[in-house]
């Protein structure tokens, strides 16, 4: 059931099959000179939608921004604060928890340290504010890089590179401009930099060489596995 095409009716009908919901959280990011910048919005929207076909589970919107510090120097990064993140992500989940959901899958396609930290400080400060809250926080590229490691073959792969070329390159190929060089970028041990383009002059970070449509197909279905199984633990849940 995604929400954004439902009318009332039908969403107040959806409460009666189920009340889980997920919300996919994404970002506006460099994906190298290949990959578009919703790239991580596309991964975790497409995750929901093809488990939403599978189980009932309503898909909220996604949430296009997030916090996005190691790319934030290269052209086209939308970065938000983590205090804007995590006020935003507590609101929604208020508002779906007074529209009747109980049950909150947060699946976030950008796997940034401060972006993902945000997101779980928030889901910890509502669980005492929410008596009959069940919530996950779940970074999407860390269930692909787990469950997809018998397809994988770049080692240390990550940003742009081989899993997320092969994901995009599988669920929407239009967007795929080419394919951008092999990068491992090295940045100062310890060092807090301000013009982090110069550590990471590509914006990727692993080989997208390696990527392929039947790569993509194969991994993105191992993740909406995971979330199925997942929707399914919260929902039977007790502390």
């Amino acid at each position: 059931m995604i929400i954004e095409t439902m009318t009332m009716v039908e969403f107040e009908e959806g409460l009666r099959a189920t009340r889980t919901v997920l919300v996919p959280f994404g970002s506006v990011e460099e994906h190298g000179s290949h990959l578009p910048l919703s790239t991580d919005t596309i991964q975790a929207y497409e995750v929901g939608k093809k488990a939403a076909r599978l189980i009932p589970l309503f898909v909220a919107p996604p949430v296009h921004y997030g916090s996005c510090r190691s790319t934030s120097c290269h052209p086209g990064t939308i970065s938000i604060t983590t205090a804007t993140l995590k006020s935003l992500m507590k609101d929604i989940v208020r508002s779906l928890y007074q529209q009747g959901l109980r049950n909150v899958i947060i699946l976030t396609g950008h796997a940034g340290g401060s972006h993902r930290m945000a997101l779980q400080d928030a889901g910890e400060e509502l669980l005492p504010e929410l008596p009959e809250l069940n919530i996950a926080v779940v970074t999407e590229y860390e269930l692909a890089y787990r469950e997809g490691k018998s397809i994988i073959e770049t080692v240390d792969d990550s940003h742009a590179g081989e899993i997320e070329t092969s994901r995009i390159m599988h669920s929407h190929p239009d967007l795929v401009k080419g394919c951008a060089e092999r990068e491992f970028p090295s940045f100062p041990p310890g060092l807090l930099v301000r013009n982090k383009r110069k550590y990471w002059p590509g914006g990727v970070w692993g080989d997208p060489s390696k990527a392929s449509v039947e790569k993509g197909r194969l991994i993105e279905d191992l993740v909406v596995a995971k979330v199925v199984q997942l929707a399914r633990t919260l929902e039977a849940f007790e502390e």
